[in-house]
């Protein structure tokens, strides 16, 4: 019998509320949880991208950064650099992270949550990247412009705030 994850939950300023809950649990208005995006910065400044599984139910075949929802108790430090190990092998150093843009989504269907997106600079290879093959159907070291063109081509989830985050840096 596996246990459910479950997921901490934060108010409109974004305070822990002390209450923990599963995270398929529907939020109600003015209540969060915690997601976290890795923009994985190799030694040249390439972004490594990943292409979404076409058997994914949402935006499936869809090019991406690892990210995702924290466990209870989680930071989103902690939170990236689980999901960027869990995702691409590639280790990250909480000190290697930089918080680059955050941002609120607030969901009619109770999909509400803060994202935390962050520059994450690890010494890897292209060579050093292991995907889950039923979660990733390509990957890719990528410059701004490339994910630029790939967005205008096949679309790129969370491009507007990711632009924003690499202005930032």
């Amino acid at each position: 019998m596996s246990m459910e994850e479950l997921i901490d939950i934060y108010d409109e300023n974004r305070e822990f509320t002390g209450r923990t809950v599963p995270r398929k649990t529907k939020l109600e208005k003015g209540q969060y949880m915690l997601y976290a995006l890795a923009l994985l910065s190799d030694r040249e400044g390439r972004i490594l991208i990943t292409k979404r599984a076409l058997t994914k139910k949402w935006a499936p075949g869809s090019w991406e950064i690892p990210g995702g929802g924290a466990h209870a108790g989680e930071t989103t430090t902690d939170t990236v650099c689980r999901e960027a190990f869990e995702e691409t092998g590639i280790s990250v150093a909480p000190e290697n992270t930089r918080l680059l843009y955050s941002y609120r989504n607030d969901d009619p269907k109770g999909d509400n949550y803060y994202n935390d997106i962050f520059l994450c600079s690890a010494d890897f290879t292209i060579d050093d990247v292991h995907t889950q093959e039923e979660e990733v159907i390509d990957v890719r070291l990528a410059t701004v412009e490339e994910i630029k063109a790939l967005h205008e081509t096949d679309g790129f989830l969370h491009y507007e705030r990711i632009m924003k985050a690499l202005a930032a840096r």
